[in-house]
């Protein structure tokens, strides 16, 4: 029994791939990054944003998606880690699990939900939390 358990452990881990998926942007995707972030430039990287912040979001790719605060003047982009690619087609929308703050910070865990289903297809975590301000 027990050879048999690691035979199958052994096969489980084989087949799975360490390397990174790339990513597409659709033509669309290029446009909406391009325009959100139109003369402004990249600031440190943050480890939350208010939660009123990220209200207005725009779906950039299956690992990006951009958050604009109500005046528009910064756009914060949230990169995400393998899991939730089949945001943005269809009926899936993100949905968020947040510990201990109401904000939205890197190491939440985002949920894709099939909005027809209504099941959790996918899911990843919040990895890098860059603003995008006009400069100063």
């Amino acid at each position: 029994m027990r050879g048999t358990t690691l035979l199958l452990l052994g096969a489980t881990l084989a087949s799975c791939s360490t390397a990174p998926q790339p990513v597409t942007r659709s033509a669309q995707g290029q446009r909406d990054f391009a325009r959100l972030t139109a003369g402004k430039v990249a600031g440190p990287p943050l480890s939350c944003v208010r939660s009123y912040d990220t209200s207005d979001m725009t779906i950039i790719d299956g690992r990006t998606v951009m958050f604009r605060n109500g005046g528009g003047g910064t756009a914060y982009m949230v990169q995400l880690s393998d899991g939730c690619e089949q945001i943005g087609r269809g009926h899936y929308a993100l949905s968020s699990r947040k510990f201990g703050t109401a904000d939205t910070c890197t190491g939440d865990i985002e949920q894709v939900l099939d909005t027809v289903n209504r099941i959790n297809v996918g899911s990843c975590v919040i990895q890098n939390i860059t603003p995008f301000s006009r400069p100063r």
